[in-house]
């Protein structure tokens, strides 16, 4: 009896091994050599579903590497196989999703398994009213408040961690590791915040060819149009631009719309005229069919580099602005050339930096449809909205030595006032492509209420004299001068403490409320 419980023994300890334990088996069944599963690959329902999997192996096989999404259930093993089964997780997005999981066991090869997912089906197209016989007041209504995704599209490879990228656009490279692709959820999660519709900067940089084609890469224009559909289908206008493409004083030869070099030099200018037709021309005719719910926008912030304040565009502001009025006239002419919906869909040109102040030298482009539109852009003041200082107050209650001294409701109200009388008046649309301000802690009570304050003032400001209004968002949920993080690029999820500032302007450009109005924003601004 003793000699039979040591082989017995002998025999449980050799079955033992890291991976588990050898099942109990029929002697004669030979243990096989390796891992096989059946199948390999496994598709889900959107709505969720358990799916299993046979696995054979020598012994009892692990899993790891399981997304949060997959949850595995153990089983029996016996006679060296398990009926693995894997609980998906419904998915609640609009994308498809795949994850590869590994099965091992000690002393043989791993096994992958995939498992996919489709996302839940994409809605029909969300109503949306077009432009076409939109008048001034109506056009910023139904654009009310838009959202920039910025950094995004317009983010390129750059300096000396660019290697042979260098000069190439990617939709990611200026994202945050979370920041990820646009996705339809990106759409959706906007228009739910109540944003109306949604600016898309686009740099093209080295995805443009050489002359004389200047064939622009089919990929990268496909992605576009896929992102714009998405932003389509949420219902939500979209607007679409040449972004990083200026030059701003930089030695690189693919920012090919330099300001500067041009106004010096007659035959360069001449060149990039003939470039930007050939650019706005294969854009033009790529989104030839989309409804008039999408405007084009010829140029981002074309300055030399002094942003309005170098000692050569001091000297004579008009050299350059000329320069930039000639080029606002090819991309017009460009585009309603190619015909069809681009014959008669809004177009937005912007003044020199995009600065509200340099409207003075501004000659608008002659348009058969009459339906071209001014951008400006608005950070003032910028050492409060994106400067180094980042004051902690704002407006006429802030104290004097925690705000810029300079640029308080009075200057909001003037520089818009102007834009209103000038322009929205006599039936020339005007927006603000971008606006925003740093955001600040809110654990800094103080400096959290002056911010929400200002996007408030400003907006509510925007909405009285008749301009819709573009949040800038670049993604950056972490430090540093410029955090304009709100709605996440990937999923549409609120960012950090986004919520709030983003229901406020709201308000400020929806409310229709009478005893809501831009002088009761003042007369509530925050007291310390």
């Amino acid at each position: 009896m003793k000699k039979f419980s040591l082989f017995a023994a002998f025999v449980a300890a050799a079955a033992l091994t890291a991976c588990g334990t050898k099942p109990v088996e029929d002697p004669v069944l030979p243990a096989p050599s390796a891992i096989t599963l059946n199948p390999t690959s496994l598709t889900a329902a959107p709505e969720g579903e358990t799916l299993t999997v046979e696995i054979t192996s020598p012994y009892r096989p692990n899993v790891t590497d399981l997304p949060e999404w997959v949850t595995f259930k153990d089983a029996a093993f016996k006679d060296y196989k398990m009926t693995a089964s894997f609980v998906v997780a419904a998915n609640d997005t609009y994308e498809s999703r795949s994850a590869e999981i590994t099965v091992i066991c000690t002393g043989t090869a791993s096994q992958a398994l995939t498992i996919s997912q489709s996302g839940k089906a994409v809605p029909a197209d969300a109503p949306l009213a077009g432009l076409d016989d939109a008048d001034v007041a109506d056009l910023a209504a139904k654009l009310g408040l838009g959202w920039n995704l910025g950094n995004h599209f317009d983010g390129y490879y750059s300096g000396s961690w660019a290697g042979d990228k260098e000069g190439y656009p990617e939709e990611t490279v200026w994202q945050s590791a979370s920041g990820g692709k646009a996705t339809h959820s990106t759409f959706y999660g906007l228009k739910a915040a109540g944003f109306s519709s949604v600016r898309i900067p686009v740099s093209w940089l080295k995805m443009i060819g050489p002359a004389p084609d200047y064939k622009i890469n089919e990929d990268w224009m496909n992605r576009v149009y896929e992102v714009v559909g998405y932003a389509r289908n949420a219902g939500l206008y979209v607007i679409i631009n040449t972004h990083h493409d200026e030059n701003h004083g930089v030695d690189n030869d693919y920012q090919w719309l330099d300001i500067k070099k041009a106004a010096n030099d007659p035959a360069l200018n001449t060149r990039i005229k003939a470039e930007i037709k050939a650019v706005w021309t294969q854009i033009a005719n790529k989104f030839k069919d989309c409804d008039n719910w999408l405007i084009m926008e010829g140029f981002n912030e074309l300055n030399d580099g002094g942003w309005g304040w170098s000692a050569e565009f001091r000297a004579d502001p008009t050299k350059q602005c000329n320069i930039l009025n000639e080029w606002n006239q090819v991309f017009v002419d460009a585009v309603r050339a190619t015909g069809g919906k681009n014959a008669t869909r809004w177009l937005g040109v912007p003044t020199y930096a995009a600065n509200p102040e340099f409207e003075k030298y501004l000659t608008m482009p002659s348009d058969p449809a009459g339906r071209t539109m001014l951008a400006v852009h608005f950070y003032d003041p910028s050492e409060y909205t994106i400067g180094e200082k980042q004051w902690s107050d704002w407006g006429h209650t802030g104290a004097a030595g925690k705000k810029d001294p300079g640029g308080n409701e009075d200057h909001v109200r003037a520089v818009f006032g102007n834009l209103n009388a000038k322009y929205v008046a006599n039936n020339i649309p005007v927006y603000l492509g971008e606006f925003g301000c740093s955001m600040r802690s809110k654990s800094d009570t103080r400096a959290w209420k002056f911010y929400l304050y200002y996007l408030e003032y400003v907006v509510k400001a925007a909405r009285t004299y008749g301009l819709p209004a573009f949040l800038w968002d670049n993604g950056n949920e972490g430090s540093g001068r410029e955090k304009h993080g709100y709605i996440h690029h990937g999923t549409g999820n609120y960012v950090g403490s986004s919520k709030e500032p983003v229901d406020v302007m709201v308000k400020a450009m929806t409310s229709d409320d009478p005893a809501y109005t831009l002088q009761s924003v003042y007369d509530n601004a925050p007291k310390f």
